[in-house]
C-alpha cells in the first residue's frame, strides 16, 4: 500500500475515532446542574388573585420615577407607597422589624427561631423608569392609572418591580396571617434608587455586613419562565446565576469653536465619529463559557439531537454553538461584554462649532472580563486620535458565578421547575440589579421571578405598555409563599 492508500485509511480512522468520542459523549451527557428531585416542597396556599391585582394596581400609581436627574424625583411618591405598604399588609409588619436606611430604602427583618440557620434574602425595589416623553398615548390605559382589565394589571412598574414587591408582600402578609413561624430568618431588602444605581441596595448590604449576616442565598429579580425559547421552542426557566457588570464611559473630543461657516479640516464631532467608531468596530470576542454556556448545555436535554450533540462536545462545537447562539442579540450578549453607545451632545446650535464634543458608551461586562480591560480596549481602539477617556461613575464589576449545586439552588430550582412545569436551567442576566451588592453577604445570588412571558412579552418591560396579567400575578404569590415555607423551615 502507497503513502497516499495509508494517509487515506488514517484519516478514515482518525474520522472513525472522532465519531466514536461524540458519539458516546452524547449518549452519556447530563445536564451541569445539581438534581432537585430529593427537595421537599411546601404546599400551595389560596390565593386571592384578585385582590393582589387590584394592590398591584394601587402600587403603581404611586409615582416613584427614578430620574436621570434627581432634582425631578419626588420624594413623597416614596412616602406614601411606604405607608400604603403598612398599612396593606398589617401582619407582615406586626412579624417583621422594619429600618429604613440610605432615605427611602427597607430592610425587613422576619426573626427565625434558629439563630445559627443562615438566613434567605429576597429582594425587590420601589422605583421604576420613566415613561418616554410622547409616549403616552400608545398604552392602552394610562401608564400610572394602574388599571386592572383584561386579565392583566396595567402601568410602570407592574413587572418592573412592583410586581415582586407587592406579590412578596401578599405571601408574607398571607402567612403572617395564618400563624406561620419561619425557623430561618427571613430579610427582606427594598431599594428605592435600583434603576439609577443608587445607594439603597449598598447600605442594606452595609447594614447587614455590620451585624454578621451572611445569607443561605439571596434572591432578586431578573430572569423569567420563557413561553418560547428558542433552544427549546417551549417554556424554560432561567434562573441567573451572575449578573454583567455595568459601566458608562464618556468619549471626550475638545476643539476649537467658532463660526460654522468656516469649519477646521477636523471638528470635534468628526473627531469624536472617529473614535466612537472606532471604539464599536474592536469588539469583545464571543466565548462559549460561563453561565450562557451553561444554560444551553442544561437545555441541551430537552432539545433537538444535533443541540445534545453539540452541547456534549463543545471541544468540537464550540465555533457552531458560538455562530447559532450570536445570531440574536440577546444572544450574543450572553457570550461577551457588549459596547453600545448610547449619547452624544455637541454644540448648542446648528452653526456653532461646538469646543468639545462628548458621547457616552455603555458597557455591560462579562464575568471573565473587568472594566480595566474595557479601558484598556478602548484606549487601544482610539489609538492617538486626540480624545479623553472616563467613566461616567466608578464601574460595577460582573457578579461572581453562583453555584448551581447548592442548597439554595436545589431549593429555587425545584420549586421553578414545579410551578412552571418546565425545564429549569442557570443563566446570565445581562441587565443589572440591585443583588450586584449582595456580594458581602452571600456567597450564591440569584435571580429569578416566576413570570410566564414569551420573548416578544419581555420587550413592554421598560417600554410601553408594561402589564402583568392576573395569572403571573398569583403564580407569584404562590411561588414566594411557597419559596420563604420551604426555605425557612429547613
Amino acid at each position: 500500500m502507497g503513502w497516499t492508500g495509508k494517509a487515506a485509511l488514517t484519516a478514515v480512522g482518525l474520522v472513525l475515532a472522532v465519531g466514536a468520542v461524540v458519539a458516546v459523549r452524547t449518549a452519556t451527557f447530563k445536564a451541569p446542574v445539581a438534581d432537585t428531585s430529593g427537595v421537599h416542597l411546601a404546599s400551595a396556599r389560596p390565593v386571592d388573585a384578585g385582590l393582589a391585582a387590584r394592590h398591584l394596581g394601587e402600587a403603581v400609581r404611586f409615582r416613584t420615577v427614578s430620574h436621570q436627574d434627581p432634582a425631578e424625583d419626588q420624594p413623597a411618591e416614596w412616602d406614601r407607597l411606604h405607608a400604603w405598604l403598612q398599612a396593606t399588609y398589617p401582619d407582615a409588619h406586626r412579624a417583621m422589624g422594619r429600618e429604613v436606611v440610605a432615605g427611602q430604602a427597607l430592610v425587613y427583618t422576619w426573626p427565625g427561631t434558629d439563630r445559627s440557620l443562615a438566613p434567605i434574602v429576597l429582594m425587590a425595589h420601589q422605583d421604576v423608569v420613566p415613561v418616554t416623553p410622547g409616549s403616552e398615548g400608545a398604552w392602552t390605559h394610562p401608564p400610572f392609572d394602574g388599571v386592572v382589565a383584561d386579565g392583566a394589571v396595567w402601568g410602570r412598574g407592574a413587572i418592573d418591580d412592583k410586581g415582586s414587591l407587592v406579590t412578596l408582600f401578599e405571601a408574607l402578609d398571607g402567612l403572617a396571617k395564618a400563624g406561620f413561624v419561619p425557623r430561618r430568618t427571613v430579610i427582606v431588602v427594598s431599594s428605592h434608587d435600583e434603576e439609577v444605581r443608587g445607594g439603597g441596595a449598598r447600605a442594606a448590604a452595609a447594614l447587614l455586613k455590620s451585624r454578621g449576616v451572611k445569607a443561605q442565598f439571596v434572591l432578586d429579580e431578573g430572569m423569567v419562565v420563557v413561553e418560547d425559547h428558542p433552544v427549546t421552542n417551549k417554556p424554560v426557566a432561567l434562573i441567573a446565576t451572575a449578573e454583567k457588570g455595568y459601566a458608562t464611559l464618556t468619549v471626550t473630543a475638545p476643539a476649537v469653536g467658532g463660526h460654522s461657516s468656516a469649519p477646521p479640516a477636523r471638528t470635534g464631532v468628526t473627531t469624536l465619529a472617529k473614535a466612537v467608531l472606532a471604539i464599536a468596530d474592536h469588539p469583545f470576542p464571543m466565548r462559549f463559557s460561563g453561565p450562557g454556556a451553561d444554560m444551553l448545555k442544561s437545555l441541551a436535554p430537552h432539545s433537538s439531537t444535533t443541540i445534545r450533540m453539540a452541547a456534549a462536545n463543545t471541544w468540537l462545537f464550540s465555533p457552531l454553538l458560538v455562530s447559532q447562539t450570536a445570531k440574536t442579540p440577546a444572544g450574543a450578549a450572553m457570550l461577551h461584554t457588549t459596547i453600545a453607545p448610547t449619547m452624544l451632545k455637541g454644540s448648542p446650535k446648528e452653526n456653532v462649532l461646538p469646543q468639545d464634543a462628548t458621547a457616552w458608551i455603555n458597557y455591560r461586562i462579562a464575568p471573565g472580563d473587568s472594566s480595566v480591560q474595557v479601558m484598556a480596549r478602548a484606549r487601544d481602539a482610539v489609538g492617538d486620535l486626540p480624545v479623553r477617556l472616563a467613566w461616567v461613575k466608578t464601574p460595577d464589576e460582573p457578579s461572581k458565578v453562583s453555584s448551581t449545586t447548592s442548597e439554595g439552588w436545589k431549593t429555587l430550582a425545584a420549586l421553578a421547575g414545579d410551578e412552571s412545569r418546565a425545564p429549569v436551567a442557570p443563566a446570565l442576566m445581562t441587565a443589572a440589579s440591585d443583588s450586584r451588592y449582595m456580594g458581602p453577604i452571600a456567597d450564591d445570588i440569584y435571580r429569578f421571578q416566576p413570570l410566564r412571558l414569551s420573548v416578544k412579552d419581555t420587550e413592554m418591560i421598560h417600554g410601553t405598555n408594561e402589564h402583568m396579567t392576573i395569572a403571573n400575578v398569583e403564580r407569584m404569590v404562590r411561588f414566594y409563599q411557597r419559596l420563604v415555607e420551604t426555605a425557612a423551615s429547613r
